[in-house]
């Protein structure tokens, strides 16, 4: 099974001169812990997650409604492509301890594939169980 098959095309994303209050309300309105960041040509610039936003913004005592999102955005982030197939993708997620992966075509972001959807796929449960024991594995050596 691809990639494709199981991700989400509908994703919410930022620019990087965006506000991170506005990435902020994003994450809130629509009950997600992680933006892409793209430009405006649509190309993936990285991703912003709630994390980021706290410690890296609200923390870090920076004015939310005047940081621009590129300011506390990751760069070089780990993605998939549409025609990977989901074991690649699980590899990817659990090598980069990540548990959601922008999905780009010729460097265009068109989806979002997690964790969950590879577990909600029989087909991948297993696969996925090893990515998020990987993820778990080294949030406890932490």
């Amino acid at each position: 099974m691809l990639v494709k098959d199981l991700m989400n095309p509908s994703v919410v994303s930022v620019q990087p001169e965006d506000s991170v209050a506005l990435a902020a309300q994003l994450c809130s309105r629509h009950n997600v812990g992680v933006l892409p960041v793209c430009g405006e040509d649509g190309r993936l610039r990285g991703v912003v997650t709630d994390r980021d936003i706290v410690l890296r913004c609200v923390a870090a005592e920076e004015d939310p409604a005047r940081t621009p999102v590129r300011e506390i955005m990751s760069r070089g982030c780990a993605s998939v492509s549409p025609e990977d197939d989901c074991r690649e993708a699980t590899r990817v997620m659990g090598r980069q301890q990540v548990r959601r992966l922008p999905v780009v075509d010729q460097g265009r972001l068109v989806g979002i594939v997690s964790l969950g959807d590879l577990a909600r796929s029989s087909r991948f449960d297993m696969e996925a169980a090893k990515a998020l024991s990987d993820i778990s594995e080294n949030i406890i050596r932490l």
